[in-house]
């Protein structure tokens, strides 16, 4: 489990999400799953629990893709502490996450994808990638508080 942005978003993989325990330590309050090969996570009903598997090949439904980033970009503006995660956290997670925290704080996700990989070793998909890019447009970014 890696902290992205300071109490607030962290990149994970599968083992992560399954142990509860770390998640409540660093009192993260929802799970945006990405992982299309992974069974869903059997989580206490204490954690918000969204799943949109993805699959990095390409080859996702646009609106699937639109929601998982747009779900977390709106609990980013709710102040929710969240991780992503995927199966190993190398591509997905962090394409979703750089987006997501692009449309945050308003900066290009190539931006932020640079930041996240000065913290972990990053695996990124060309396919998820520009999938990705080509709905960011639709993306909104609405701050809560």
């Amino acid at each position: 489990m890696h902290e992205i942005h300071p109490d607030l978003l962290w990149i994970g993989h599968a083992f992560d999400i399954r142990e509860p325990r770390s998640l409540f330590d660093a009192e993260i309050a929802a799970v945006v799953d990405v992982a299309f090969e992974e069974p869903p996570a059997a989580l206490p009903r204490q954690l918000v629990y969204c799943r949109f598997p993805l699959n990095d090949g390409g080859g996702n439904n646009p609106a699937v893709l639109l929601q998982s980033i747009q779900t977390l970009v709106d609990l980013l503006n709710a102040d929710v502490r969240t991780i992503v995660a995927c199966s190993a956290g190398m591509s997905r997670s962090p394409t979703v996450a750089a987006f997501a925290l692009a449309a945050y704080l308003s900066q290009q996700p190539d931006e932020v994808l640079t930041r996240i990989a000065s913290i972990k070793t990053l695996e990124i998909k060309p396919a998820l990638w520009k999938e990705v890019e080509q709905i960011f447009p639709r993306i909104h970014s609405r701050r809560i508080n």
